[in-house]
């Protein structure tokens, strides 16, 4: 393959940001050739800045470890040294706007993991396998910045990745009203049980902000690009609840289906088997050969077994059975910061770079 894509992890001392690092290193597309952080992260080399705090279970990648953080609103210096940014911030949602517009009117491309682009009309935000043509709005959005390379896009929620993909399929059935309840892992808040004691053994029966994403994000997913614009669908119906559980990693999702005209249990599991998208027909690196996977035992999908399904980038699915006030239930997972944050957004990443937006 040609010279790989140079790129920067803005955030790179984060949860996310780390995993991004991680996932980045030997990739056949992209080289991490600059990383960024806080103004307080900034001088010194990334490996000091991750000290007795890098959360991830593999060792500081050899290429990142001397990198020299740079301030994350240093977009010259970014620049110089990379040519499109993983997005991955902890900042107030407008100065996130700011930034990410900052660096695409610089011509860098942004994948960004953070929420506060996800409802910009003319952002993309992308589940490869479900809506890959929300990228034609790139065009628009390049047009209002005045940009040739330069744009962002975005991956919705971590939670939605538990339901959404198994409901994709099911759409075709006129798909009423969706109740979901989430069961969300900690790593999902950045923390883990070492930073976060009061996890063990406990649960919050509250995620601030994340039922209203849990609820209007997949109608965005599942909507039409009009006239450079992203039109959210009307229907269905979804409410949710989203809870805090003490497990490290994947999110689990209860839901209940009503339909138009409902399925049959074997067109259901004959959807979800078949259910592929770009990534698997480009054979994109991180996209997992099955993107549904669907457990016959009573007891799975279980977080702490099937979490890194694919290199934790498929979902998976159980216990699809018939409802009393419902016409289906199921139970979906997904892990959270693979499929549902860094995973996603660099497989959006290389849908992007093969179709030639990076170009």
């Amino acid at each position: 393959m040609a010279e790989k894509m140079k790129v920067c992890v803005v955030g790179a001392t984060g949860m996310v940001g780390q995993r991004f690092v991680t996932l980045l290193d030997g990739h056949p597309y992209f080289e991490v050739t600059a990383v960024a952080a806080s103004a307080r992260s900034a001088g010194g080399k990334y490996a000091d800045a991750v000290a007795g705090r890098w959360k991830m279970k593999t060792a500081i990648p050899d290429g990142v470890k001397d990198l020299t953080v740079i301030d994350a609103a240093d977009v010259d210096a970014i620049k110089a040294r990379a040519d499109a940014v993983f997005c991955a911030v902890n900042m107030k949602k407008d100065e996130i706007v700011a930034l990410e517009e900052k660096y695409a009117r610089a011509e860098l491309p942004v994948i960004s993991n953070n929420s506060a682009n996800r409802w910009t009309p003319d952002v993309p935000m992308v589940v490869p396998e479900i809506n890959p043509g929300h990228l034609e709005v790139i065009k628009a959005q390049r047009a209002r910045l005045g940009t040739k390379r330069g744009f962002v896009a975005v991956k919705p929620n971590c939670s939605i990745q538990s339901y959404v993909p198994m409901l994709t399929p099911l759409l075709k059935y006129g798909i009423k009203e969706v109740v979901a309840t989430t069961y969300q892992a900690i790593s999902g808040a950045g923390k883990t049980f070492a930073d976060w004691p009061e996890m063990v053994d406990n649960v919050i029966p509250y995620i601030g902000g994340e039922e209203e994403k849990s609820e209007r994000e997949p109608l965005r997913v599942w909507g039409k690009v009009e006239n450079g614009v992203i039109v959210p669908a009307e229907v269905p119906l979804i409410t949710t609840q989203c809870i805090r559980v003490p497990v490290s990693d994947g999110h689990t999702a209860a839901v209940f289906v009503n339909f138009e005209n409902k399925p049959t249990k074997e067109q259901i599991l004959k959807d979800w088997a078949e259910f592929r998208g770009i990534p698997q027909e480009l054979g994109l690196p991180s996209a997992p050969k099955q993107f549904i996977t669907y457990f016959e035992e009573d007891n799975r999908p279980q977080a702490n077994l099937d979490r890194d399904l694919y290199g934790g980038m498929g979902v998976s699915a159980g216990r699809l059975r018939e409802d009393s006030l419902f016409d289906w239930k199921f139970v979906g997972l997904s892990h959270n910061t693979l499929r549902g944050a860094a995973g996603g957004a660099l497989l959006t990443a290389e849908l992007l770079f093969r179709q030639g937006w990076l170009d």
